[in-house]
Formats: C-alpha cells, structure tokens, sequence
C-alpha cells in the first residue's frame, strides 16, 4: 500500500513548490523524481506526497484539488515590492496569520467571559484627522514620552518599554522572527515588516523581529496607527518613499511625527555637523532609526530631496551590509513573552491553570509541547511561584 502511486495534478506540485519560494533544482536533492513528478512522467507515493508537503508548508490536503488555489491574504494587504503590489503571500507570512487569527479569537472570548473593557482608541480616528494631533494622543495614551525615550541608553530597551506600553493599553503585541516557535521557518523583512489586525477587545499587532531594533520602532508605531484607524493590514513600512495607499501615507506620517515630532526635530537639529553624523546622532537621541531620522530632516527642510535620495540610497546599503549579526533565538521561555505577547500569554496560562482552557489547546497557542515547559515559562512570566 505504502508503494501506490497518487494520481494527482501535477501543476499542484509545481504550484506547492513555488509558493514556498523553494527553486526546484534544490528541492530535488530531498525528492529526486521532482522534475518527473511536475511533468506528470511520474507520480509521488502518498509517504513522498506527505514528506512533499511538509517540506513546502502545504496542507497535503490541497494537493488532492483538482487545480491550485488561488490563496489571498485574509486580511487587506498594504505592501508594494519595487513599486508593484505583493500578489502572492508566502507560506510562512500565511501560517503567521492563521495563527494570530487563532489567538486573537481565543482572546476576544476570553475578554467576553470576563467583561474586559474594550480599547477605546480603536478606530478613534480617520484619515482626515490632522496626524500631529493624532500623534500626541498616541504618546499620550501610551505614555511613552520623549524625555522617557531619551534616557534609555539603547534601542532594545526603547523597544521593549515601547512593547510594554503598548500592551498596558490593552493590545496584543507579539513580536517574532519565525512561524511560531519553529526556528527552522524564517520570516522575511523583504516581504513584510508587520501586520495589524483591529478589534475592540482583542486588537493585536505582529511586527517582524528579523528587522532592527531601531526599525521595530518604527513598524510598532506604523501599527499603532492602523489601530487607531481601526483598519487591519499588513505592512512593509518603508519610511523612505511614500506609500502608493493614502491609509500607508497616513499611518507612515502619524508614526513619524510620534516618534519624532517636527517641534523637536526643529529643536534638537545641528546644520554644523556631517549629514551622515547627523542622522547618527538624532537615531540615537530619538531610538529611530537613521533612515527615519534622515527622512524627517527633509520634512523640516533641512536638506533636499536629491540630498534625501542620495544619502537614503548610501543608508540603505550601509544598513543591509550588517546583515543584523548575532540574530540568534535567545532562551525559550524569555523569548516567549516577545513571541506571543506577555498579555496573551500570561491570560492563556491562567485560564489554563484554572480549568478553563485545555492544555492541549494552550500548547498550540503558546508553541509548547510539554507540561514541563509551560509550568516553567508560567513562573518565567510570573504567572505561578
């Protein structure tokens, strides 16, 4: 039995293979009658078909359709690539957010059963709101001053008070450099740099820890812009040439003028200095990054737009060329937290220690799976002694 050739369409196996962006010359050291399997010469036995599926992320059950599917993202999809929207969404950015999906559903139950307030920021805003006063009630709200900002001597602590704040606002953050808590599926910066997905009482935002510190900060904020808009999507957040979508432009300006406001661009500017010193400097002060800070330098005026793209362009490549060394995963049970949130972890884990919610179910929502391993991550997160 286990020999039985599968008769299945062929275009499906080069459909599977493409859309997990693997290059088939490499896929065929693990299979190889892949070539006389996408041509219909040959046919996989269902062992090879399952093993097949598991190595381009693929429900096996999608390779017994009569034709490939044509997957959309489930939520509204604000990136462009090179000036061309994203027409197909990769495996890995897909299973992400299934999987916030999943949680945020579990999430808003829970709020229910317990009559939590409901966020009350979410979808406060429009569009036609002036973004620096939309801006300052995000600072507000989320008390995360500039003064505040400055006195922490790095990025990562500016972040982490920034994830912090944010989630004492009620918001889900869950930050994450691979599909859940499988190391071996990468998430790609090129293809997205974070998503938001708007509710009342579970709003959540997922930002892409494979980018930089300093450009997190940027994403969170993009996010929190979404939020206040009430509008899900997901982003790549390129703060250097503005988005073709009037919701991106908007939620661009607002993040910037957040964490950087005019006032104290105008304010806290040295013209003496080398422009790429100054950027440096201000990317410092502020916890941005250096091509923020060199966009807001063209805002206030201060140099020109061929001084913008010349500079932006010498940046960029500056910033690639460091390849975000030392990118390792970190211990388990810190990283969780980050992973999927200490809000959500923390409710998960007490509903599950009080009988509510199943261990198996809390296993797959926390990427866990063992007992051990959750009664040790719920007194990392100070959830039992």
């Amino acid at each position: 039995m286990s020999n039985k050739r599968i008769p299945i369409n062929p275009e499906l196996l080069t459909w599977a293979r493409e859309r997990a962006g693997l290059d088939a010359c490499a896929l065929a050291q693990r299979f190889h009658k892949l070539a006389a399997w996408e041509t219909g010469e040959s046919q996989p036995t269902l062992r090879q078909l399952e093993d097949f599926a598991r190595a381009v992320h693929v429900p096996i059950g999608y390779l017994f359709l009569p034709h490939p599917l044509q997957e959309a993202l489930p939520i509204p999809d604000f990136r462009t690539l090179s000036d061309r929207s994203v027409t197909r969404p990769s495996p890995n950015l897909l299973d992400t957010l299934y999987l916030c999906q999943q949680r945020q559903d579990w999430y808003r139950e829970h709020a229910r059963i317990h009559a939590l307030p409901a966020v009350p920021f979410i979808g406060s805003a429009r569009t036609s709101d002036d973004t620096a006063t939309v801006a300052e009630a995000m600072r507000d709200t989320l008390q995360f001053s500039l003064t505040e900002r400055q006195q922490v001597p790095t990025w990562t602590e500016a972040l982490r008070l920034f994830l912090a704040r944010a989630e004492d606002t009620g918001v889900l953050v869950m930050a994450s450099g691979i599909v859940g808590s499988n190391s071996h599926r990468r998430l790609n910066v090129e293809e997205f740099r974070g998503f938001a997905l708007a509710d009342d009482l579970a709003p959540l935002i997922f930002i892409n820890a494979a980018d930089s510190k300093a450009a997190q900060m940027f994403t969170l904020a993009h996010e929190m812009a979404h939020l206040w808009l009430g509008e899900s999507g997901v982003s790549d957040t390129e703060v250097g040439r503005p988005p073709e979508q009037a919701i991106e432009r908007w939620c661009n300006t607002v993040a910037v003028e957040m964490l950087m406001p005019m006032d104290a661009i105008r304010n806290a500017h040295r013209p003496n200095l080398p422009l790429p010193e100054e950027i440096q400097r201000l990317a410092r002060q502020f916890k941005v990054s250096t091509l923020v800070a060199l966009r807001r330098l063209f805002d206030a005026g201060f140099i020109t737009e061929n001084a913008l793209w010349q500079h932006y362009r010498e940046e960029l490549t500056r910033i690639r060329a460091l390849d975000l060394r030392g990118g390792g995963g970190g211990d388990f049970y810190r990283t969780l937290g980050a992973r999927t949130g200490k809000r959500f972890a923390r409710a998960v884990m007490v509903s599950t220690l009080e009988g509510q919610t199943l261990f198996q179910e809390a296993f797959r929502l926390l990427g866990v799976k063992k007992s051990a391993t959750f009664y040790k991550a719920a007194r990392e997160l100070e959830v039992m002694a």
